[in-house]
């Protein structure tokens, strides 16, 4: 057999030992296997699978959003008068979030390659439950800025750990809507934060004030999730608890379609540096740094909807109709990705012409008027679905296990500048109408549709090379295999679990 020395498959049958380590996990199962899958069984694997891992993975994804909106649900709660901020230093606890997120982005993506998925996301869950019950504790901006940058360290690592978990999980098709489930969340998030912070502010108890109740509260429910997550949540379809041995092939085989694999332990250099080489990488890093910076909102909405002339209790309740919102935009739109074949980009796209007109009214009606002051707001927020379409896609054209996780981790850096940035663009020279920080979201609106635009002529570019290029004439591939007396054998294994990224593989079409 002959193969590419770059793909860590070697020539020399010799040294199949070596090609055994580097090839996919998934590659240990179904190695060999000669049957196909039925249809049927492949969808009661995969039932079983979204009843085991989709509810913990939406109520994680759900807690931890919840646990991030703490700061802008305090600001009306009185942290900002128990520990004497500024309007610049309570924009700089927005920012600290995502600079320890940024600063541990790469080291959380490689310890999720090298360690269990499962276990280490359980792990930083536990410690950033103690960060957020300390939270409590701090009375000065020093202590504070501490806390939110330990806790951006720690939550680093579950949008990265996710993105892994959906691609060994579930098909390329299949991802789509799995992202949108846990992407749902962030809406619900809002709606059950903005009834705590309505609940706890009429707590009324000597000596701890009600945004000490709300991290005390978020904090329990997050140490709960902690202990379920170690005992429950699964590290890879090769060994997940509630499969199978038989059950455990199947989930493998069902992934030959993405020609993606499973996962791979084994860091490869080869592949960090396609991936920092790759422009669509880049291309996808900076839609994702511009699609956030409007994010920033979510820490003002509180003080923005306050200045519009509500009371804090109305405040605390309206703050819930964006996660309605966010809610109804990220289910319509994964539908409707997932219903029109390649149009990912397209749909996306068109969820940005509503935030044009809520940026419009925000800044052109009379202050007087409420209504529209509100209505615009809450438009502003229609482009979320853009970011979850984003993430799914980026897992669609990534092939490589380095690969695919230094693009995550470079992506995710992005979005972390794009938060980091936009809290500090909210100063207090800028309100009540706030026409600076208004415009630079505007302007990031109609950027982020057009960036959605070239990354699909980008890659359909890509697909009409490769549907030009010669068929691949059907090498086979073998491993050395010990079996369980002790005999070494060679036994075939298929190209798609050979840990080739979407550059090496000539046979991998980007989904559109």
């Amino acid at each position: 057999m002959s193969l590419e020395s770059s793909s860590g498959v070697l020539k020399d049958q010799k040294r199949a030992e070596v090609f055994v380590s580097e090839v996919d996990t998934g590659a240990q199962l179904v190695a060999g296997l000669n049957s196909t899958l039925e249809p049927d069984e492949a969808l009661r694997v995969r039932r079983k699978i979204d009843r085991y891992v989709m509810p913990l993975m939406c109520v994680l994804y759900g807690i931890q959003f919840m646990d991030k909106l703490t700061l802008g649900s305090a600001a009306i709660l009185g942290i900002q008068q128990a520990a004497h901020l500024t309007t610049n230093e309570y924009n700089w606890l927005g920012t600290a979030f995502y600079l320890g997120y940024i600063l541990f982005q790469y080291p959380q993506n490689l310890a999720l390659q090298r360690f269990p998925v499962g276990k280490w996301m359980s792990i930083n869950i536990f410690i950033w439950t103690v960060v957020l019950a300390s939270h409590a504790a701090c009375k000065s901006f020093r202590g504070l800025l501490v806390v939110r940058l330990l806790l951006g360290v720690c939550e680093g690592s579950i949008t990265a750990g996710f993105l892994i978990i959906s691609s060994m999980f579930y098909t390329r098709t299949e991802q789509t809507l799995r992202v949108g489930y846990w992407s749902l969340m962030l809406g619900t998030a809002q709606i059950i934060s903005g009834f705590i912070s309505f609940g706890v502010l009429h707590i009324k108890t000597t000596g701890f004030e009600p945004w000490q109740w709300l991290m005390i509260i978020t904090a329990i429910m997050t140490m709960i999730l902690a202990i379920l997550f170690w005992f429950l949540f699964p590290d890879s379809p090769t060994n997940a608890w509630f499969l199978t041995p038989d059950e455990r092939v199947k989930a493998v085989q069902r992934l030959k379609e993405n020609q993606t694999g499973v996962e791979n332990k084994h860091f490869k250099m080869e592949q960090m540096i396609e991936a920092l080489t790759d422009p669509k990488t880049w291309l996808f890093a900076l839609l994702s740094a511009l699609c956030n910076v409007p994010s920033s909102m979510l820490n003002q909405q509180s003080l923005i909807l306050a200045s519009f002339g509500f009371s804090y209790l109305q405040t605390t309740l309206l703050s819930c109709i964006p996660g309605v919102i966010q809610i109804l935009t990220i289910f319509t739109g994964v539908r409707l990705a997932i219903r029109r074949p390649n149009s990912r980009a397209y749909v996306a796209a068109m969820y940005f012409v509503p935030a044009w007109l809520g940026v419009l009214l925000v800044n052109l009606i009379p202050w007087s008027n409420q209504a529209g002051l509100l209505a615009g707001q809450f438009l502003a927020g229609f482009p979320v679905p853009g970011f979850v379409l984003t993430l799914s896609w980026l897992n669609n054209v990534t092939a490589g296990h380095t690969k695919k996780v230094v693009t995550n981790a470079t992506i995710l850096s992005a979005y972390c500048v794009g938060n980091a940035a936009g809290p500090l663009m909210w100063k207090a020279q800028y309100k009540p109408r706030n026409h600076i920080p208004w415009a630079v979201i505007g302007t990031c609106y109609v950027a982020c549709p057009l960036l959605l635009l070239v990354i699909r002529a980008v890659l359909v570019r890509e697909n009409r090379i490769r549907d030009a290029e010669p068929v691949d004439d059907g090498e086979e591939y073998v491993i050395e295999r010990i079996t369980e007396d002790g005999k070494h054998v060679e036994v075939k294994v298929d190209k798609e679990f050979l840990d080739l990224t979407d550059r090496q593989n000539r046979d991998f079409r980007y989904v559109l």
